[in-house]
Order: C-alpha cells, then structure tokens, then sequence
C-alpha cells in the first residue's frame, strides 16, 4: 500500500473500528424473543434468516448491550473449513427487533472514519480472501480467525465521501453481475431440459422423420423380446483397493459411466462371472426414486465387473445397445421406471422381470443407428454450449475480483480534490475523544457491563418494589449514579422503552395536582 491515491491512509481495522469482538457461545432454546446468528446465517448478500438459532431466556442478562448487532455492523465468520472469512453487512432482521452473534463470528463496528459498506466490500476483496488461509490458525477442522489477527489487518482508507462512491458504484456493478449469473445458471438446467426433448424427438419418430422419407414409426416391442439377457450384478463385498474394478449405483451420471469413485475386487470367480463386455447396457435398477432406471453403456474402457445393484442389459442381434442406453435414459423410460418400481421402506426398485416389459420402438437397425447420430450430434452441441456458460461465469467471477481490486487501489471512481482526506478525519475524531468533558470522563462508580445489563436488572428491581416507582428513583437502583456516562443513561431509558412495547412495564405521568404540570414518570410492572 506504498502508491495510495492523494487523500488516502494506511490504517488497520482496529484504527477504525469502535468495537471488534467474537460472540458468545449460548444456550440455545427452540424459540424465544432474542435470535442468534451463526455461521450458516452470513452470507455475502446479508442474513439469511432461515438459519437464525434462539437462546434460552435464562441466559439474556449474560448479553451486555455492546454485544446486540446495530444496522451497519460487519459479521466475519472466524471459525470453520469452508465457512471461515466469510462475511455479511448487517442491516436488521425481519424477524426481530433484537440480535446478537454466536462465538463462531466476530462483530466488527465501525467507527466515524469508515462505513459499513466499505469494509465489508474490504474483506471481500481478493487481498483478504486469497490471504484467508494465512491469518487463520488452528488445526484442519478448528481453524480460527482470531481477533488479534482481524485487529492487525491493513486496510487502505480513502476518504469518506469517496467511500460512499465507491460502494455505490461496486452495487451497480454487483447488480449486473447477478443478473449475469442467474443467466449462465439457468442454462445447466435448459441444457438437460433440451437433452430430454432430444430424446423424446428420437423415440417418437420425429427426429429422423425426414431422414426416413415416410411416417411408418414402427409399433413398440417390450425390451424383453429384443434383448439376448439380463442378469443381477456380484453381491461380494469390494474393497477400496484391488485389482478389478466393480460398477455400482454412483457410477452411473448423467447416461454415462463416471470412473472417479470405486472399489476393488481380487477374487478371480467373481471376475469371470461378472466380467463385463463392451456393449453392455447397465441398468440402475435401486436406490431413491429418482436415481432408480438411471442407464449407461460400457464400452470397454478397462476391465471391470459389475455390482448386485445394476442389471447388465445384453442387446439382441437387432437392437443397437446404444439406441437402448438413450431408449432407458429417455422420458418415456425414466416414466416406465418410475412407475415400475416398487417402493420399499427406504429404497425403490425395478426386477429384471419388470425391466423385460420395457415397451419401445425399434426400427430397422440403419434408421437406429442414424437415431443414435442425430442424438450424439445434438448432444455434443448442447455440451459446447454449456462449457462455454460455464468459463463464462468463471469469467463473471474473476471480473468481480477485478473490481474489487480496482476499488481498493482507488481506480474505480473519479477522486474529488474537495473531499476532506481521512487522515485529517481521524485526527479530528481523535482530538473529539481528547476534548470530550473531565465529567464524562471520569470513571462511573457503576463498572461498565452493568448498564447494559439493565433491561433484566429493571425488571428485578420492579419486582422487589411490588408498586411504583419514579423513573428518578428507579434508574438510581438500577446502578445511575453522578458520573454515569450520558450514552450509558440513555441505553437504560431505550431499553425501559423497550420493555413497554413488550407489555412487560407500565409507564404512567407525574402530575401536580396544583397546576397540572407534568413532574415526570413513574413506572411499575405491568400486573
């Protein structure tokens, strides 16, 4: 940060921020009136709610008011593998007034030199996230970010105006990259959608209609009148390693066979029996419904065998066995096996019995293998496509990164000479603290931590009262005592206010009954 543009400074995050603290561990409860984020709840795009836990309401006065989030409030996910340096701009709840974190994330605050949105953008940026996995300490699976470490990191501040254009600027940006990213999204699944019309044409007659000159669609023949065999796959225990492959339910995706993931046999029987040909058709024929009927052909890519879960498909002298895998994985035979299969307790699944019933069109083997062409051709297109959505949204993201470092070098918005530098706003926030009154200085009587416990104290204290009181007199047993900070005083007055809206207090006026002016409040629990 040696070439900061005129008018920036080299701060860290704890020059900048008024508090920086790690949540407290809770003790949950179902529900209650006081929500607790948690990892799962920060996102980059904010809270998501859905995630939201709840602490009981015996642990609410251990929760010091500094600890309850306020609308600009950075949220940095300090702990966990995959989630560690995440972070969320805080801006409220829907679905309540009050929050605090738990001790997986650390609240950052910032003071009057930054804003909220800045330095989320901050840690968002590539210079935080790619150092991520330096600042962290700990073991693999107890990985921390710890609150040393948050202090000490760089940050370059430009001036607050120029802060504020900044961020406006990155939203619209962001804006369109969203909408970039919820386009290229939708393609995965239009391109499974247009693989399944593909299909559908193949297996009407309609996709080689011209090709045949006439509209003579043979009528359908069960599986079982076309096919040489079917048979149940090795029921032996594989192992991780070995010297045979075996084919099971997970190797079959998305019609073909996936190599990534298998077990071993070494058992010479089992290999002879099992071993498998290329043209062999395996049928998926158990599992969730919705893996149930998955199919893919092995084509001799090395020696394997296959497991009791597939059923090995042999295509007959008239039948080409990949017209069979793209009849199996067609909408017609994902709907013949959706509605053969029988539902067990925890699995679905298709006999070879069942299987033989298969009902499908099979022309001539010329027209078959034309039919197979035209699908793979298709096919092959559609994957280009989708290649091509993908490094597009790989795209999308490192131009986002690009951004953001083009932000933080002072690139992205025009400067204005009129700007006050944040060098000069720090030191004005720094002699404001200095000049601040001996009397607010002086140390309250009352240690700090207690004040904000006071929403609960407030409710003891009517308790013990059993009638009511004066605000005067209540504020005095709840700890206001001379030298009480005025900040800390109307914490107390915002939390009284608080119990009201909650129906837990009456508030009521003091009047003098001589001249009718009001001589303050009195307070007491609501009965």
């Amino acid at each position: 940060m040696s070439h900061l543009p005129n008018g920036w400074v080299e701060v860290t995050i704890g020059n900048v921020c008024n508090y920086i603290q790690r949540g407290k561990s809770p003790k949950y409860t179902e529900k209650s009136d006081l929500p607790i984020i948690n990892q799962k709840c920060v996102r980059w795009w904010g809270i998501d709610e859905r995630y939201l836990k709840f602490i009981d309401p015996d642990q609410w006065p251990a929760w010091t008011e500094d600890r309850f989030l306020i609308p600009g409030d950075v949220l940095w996910n300090s702990t966990g593998t995959g989630t560690i340096g995440r972070a969320a701009l805080f801006q409220g709840l829907s679905a309540a007034d009050r929050v605090v974190v738990d001790s997986h994330v650390t609240i950052l605050r910032p003071g009057g030199a930054i804003s909220g949105a800045f330095l989320h953008r901050f840690i968002q940026s590539p210079s935080i996230q790619n150092a991520i996995a330096d600042m962290q300490s700990g073991t693999t699976n107890q990985v921390e970010l710890n609150r040393t470490e948050i202090i000490g990191t760089a940050l370059p501040l430009p001036p607050l105006a120029e802060q504020k254009r900044i961020v406006t600027k990155l939203d619209a940006l962001n804006a369109n990259s969203t909408r970039a990213r919820t386009q290229l999204a939708r393609i995965e699944t239009l391109v499974s959608r247009y693989k399944q019309a593909v299909l559908s044409k193949a297996f009407s007659g309609e996709l080689t209609r011209e090709w045949r000159g006439d509209d003579n669609w043979p009528q359908p023949v069960r599986l079982g009148d076309v096919a040489g065999s079917f048979a149940y796959g090795s029921a032996a225990k594989s192992q991780k390693s070995g010297s045979v492959p075996v084919l099971r339910m997970g190797n079959i995706q998305e019609g073909k066979l996936d190599w990534s993931d298998l077990v071993y046999t070494n058992d010479k029987d089992e290999i002879e029996k099992y071993r498998l040909t290329p043209g062999d058709v395996l049928f998926n024929r158990t599992n969730s419904p919705a893996l149930v009927g998955k199919t893919a052909l092995y084509s001799g890519e090395r020696q394997a065998i296959f497991a009791g879960y597939l059923i090995r498909i042999v295509a007959g002298p008239d039948l080409n066995d990949r017209y069979l895998t793209y009849a199996l994985n067609s909408p017609s035979g994902r709907e013949f096996s959706w509605n053969a299969k029988t539902d067990g307790v925890s699995q679905s699944n298709i006999s070879a019995t069942k299987l033989k019933e298969f009902s499908f069109a099979v022309p001539p083997l010329e027209e078959q293998h034309e039919i197979v062409r035209r699908i793979e051709s298709a096919f092959a297109r559609i994957d280009r496509l989708a290649r091509q959505a993908e490094r597009a949204l790989e795209l999308v993201d490192k131009l986002d990164e690009a951004i953001l470092a083009k932000a933080f070098r002072g690139e992205l918005v025009p400067q204005d000479e009129n700007d006050e530098s944040a060098s000069s706003l720090l030191e004005k926030i720094k002699q404001a603290r200095m000049s601040q009154p001996a009397e607010s200085k002086r140390k309250s009587p009352v240690k700090r931590g207690k004040v904000p416990n006071m929403a609960r104290t407030i409710l003891e204290t009517l308790v013990q009262a059993k009638d009511w009181l004066s605000a005067q007199e209540l504020f005095q047993r709840c700890g206001v005592r001379d030298g009480s900070s005025t900040e800390d005083v109307e914490k107390l007055y915002r939390q009284l206010l608080e119990l009201e809206r909650q129906e837990k207090v009456e508030i009521e006026e003091i009047v003098d009954p001589s001249t009718a002016a009001k001589q303050g409040d009195r307070v007491r629990l609501r009965k």
